[in-house]
């Protein structure tokens, strides 16, 4: 798993903000490449290709919808802190509600109106997008599934297909 900054003036047409993308297998090689290539490379030449070419590649890849927000409400991050922090842990509404004195109906307001997504989508998320890196790493689905809070290897593959549109193998085989 790679991650690519890019000068918040590079191009207006970039996203201003921390997106995941579907990598091709050549903007991946792009990457790749570009790993080589020291930070003060010479204008003009193939190095500033290269570079412009990542860019080029970046503005037309698909986006996934893999954004976990954080809420700006104190209370509401702090458990998102937790959760994140803990991702096997096992919890429902009404338990993260007492945590922080509210009502389990208050709570699942306060995710939607803060962070647009209900508890339990943001829930899964939030454990999708911490498995990643761990699954490109070489662990097995079911030591990520357990990990990340899923009860077996199917249901953690199952939430996967369904979000991902792949499986997790097939994900790592097509896309790292």
């Amino acid at each position: 798993m790679r991650t690519v900054f890019v000068r918040e003036d590079a191009r207006p047409s970039l996203p201003r903000q921390c997106e995941v993308m579907e990598v091709s297998p050549f903007l991946r090689e792009a990457i790749v490449a570009a790993t080589r290539i020291p930070l003060d490379y010479a204008a003009g030449g193939r190095d500033e290709r290269v570079m412009d070419l990542i860019l080029d590649e970046i503005e037309a890849a698909p986006r996934l919808h893999l954004h976990v927000p954080m809420p700006r409400d104190p209370r509401l991050a702090r458990l998102c802190q937790k959760l994140i922090a803990e991702p096997a842990r096992p919890v429902t509404l009404e338990e993260l509600a007492r945590e922080i004195h509210v009502s389990s109906r208050t709570l699942a307001r306060m995710f939607h109106r803060e962070l647009g997504l209900s508890f339990g989508d943001w829930l899964r998320r939030m454990r999708l997008l911490l498995s990643l890196p761990r699954l490109a790493a070489g662990a097995s689905v079911l030591s990520v599934a357990l990990e990340h809070g899923y009860d077996s290897p199917s249901a953690f593959a199952a939430m996967f297909r369904r979000t991902m549109g792949v499986s997790p193998k097939a994900y790592l085989e097509g896309r790292l």
